[in-house]
């Protein structure tokens, strides 16, 4: 059996759980074998996760997992796992699945491998693939041990319908209580977080100062993407570091990158290269970005930015 934890947020299920989902089913077909989702704490629509591949959902009601702990997630994975007798544990490449991913490996004493990109092949083995060297390499990893774990990173693939909604049933275990003692909790609403985003406009420098960034939000609210910046602008707080992409800041895989007044550091590369479509607008010529790009303009950026909106919203209106 493939077991997938489906993350849900203030109860309700966001992109990244209907994607492992997916990658679990794809993953169960494979093996010949099916797919359950697992829910935790407040979980609304939780049957439509079986839209997603799921054969039923699994779903602990405990209100206590309304709030994350870690070790407190992982024990409970790691006893419903056990409980149902899965292999294969999907997690999703986020910051809560990061901090389940080691500690249900060794719960389990289980094989993992964390930011997966491609569903795995079973043939000669269980064998998976991830983005190595910042991206610039593929590595493939063979699993030998009996219980597998693999987080998926965001935007692999697209969360595909194949079913109808499935059966819930309540998951019979003990939530032990949590050494963590939440008291306040601040998260960025009304944007479809960075690591979710399949398209992101983003800026640097060469906006010159933050009173210019009304062209980037216009183009952004045009195209319905998520804006973002470099490490420069986010250090002189001329935007809010959680827009901050790059090495050392939120890693990116959306179908449109489009970066603007940006010179392409080899630390911002490491974290958008991996972007199936990337765009450049520099004055610079010379800018290292161009070599990474799959379409570049060479111009001024607060004549082309505009430009280009008026456009996008031009071929919009022409779609109906």
């Amino acid at each position: 059996m493939v077991l997938v934890f489906a993350e849900s947020q203030k109860g309700n299920f966001k992109k990244t759980a209907f994607e492992a989902v997916t990658y679990g089913y794809k993953t169960a077909q494979a093996l010949g074998t099916e797919c359950v989702a697992l829910a935790l704490g407040s979980a609304n629509n939780a049957a439509d996760l079986g839209l997603y591949g799921a054969s039923k959902v699994l779903h602990v009601a405990d209100a206590a997992l309304d709030q994350f702990d870690g070790q407190v997630y992982a024990k409970v994975i790691a006893e419903v796992s056990q409980q149902v007798g899965a292999k294969v544990i999907v997690l999703s490449h986020t910051s809560t699945g990061k901090a389940i991913h080691g500690r249900l490996a060794a719960r389990l004493d289980a094989g993992s491998v964390a930011g997966v990109n491609s569903i795995p092949t079973v043939d000669g083995g269980f064998k998976v693939k991830k983005g190595v060297f910042s991206g610039k390499a593929i590595a493939e990893y063979a699993i030998n041990s009996e219980v597998k774990i693999l987080s998926v990173m965001g935007n692999s693939l697209q969360p595909a319908i194949v079913g109808s909604p499935a059966a819930i049933e309540a998951a019979n275990v003990t939530v032990p209580a949590s050494r963590v003692k939440v008291k306040s909790v601040s998260r960025i609403e009304g944007i479809v977080p960075l690591p979710e985003a399949e398209l992101v406009v983003s800026a640097g420098r060469g906006m010159k100062g933050p009173e210019n960034w009304g062209i980037v939000e216009d183009l952004a609210n045009t195209l319905g993407a998520t804006t973002a910046c470099s490490r420069p602008v986010a250090d002189v707080h001329w935007r809010p570091h959680h827009e901050h992409v790059g090495q050392t800041g939120i890693a990116i895989r959306p179908n449109l990158y489009i970066a603007i007044g940006i010179s392409g550091a080899i630390q911002h590369l490491a974290g958008v290269n991996n972007s199936k479509t990337i765009v450049v607008i520099n004055k610079d010529p010379e800018a290292p970005f161009f070599k990474a790009a799959d379409y570049g303009v060479v111009g001024d950026l607060f004549e082309v930015v505009p430009q280009l909106t008026e456009a996008v919203k031009k071929f919009k209106a022409a779609q109906g």
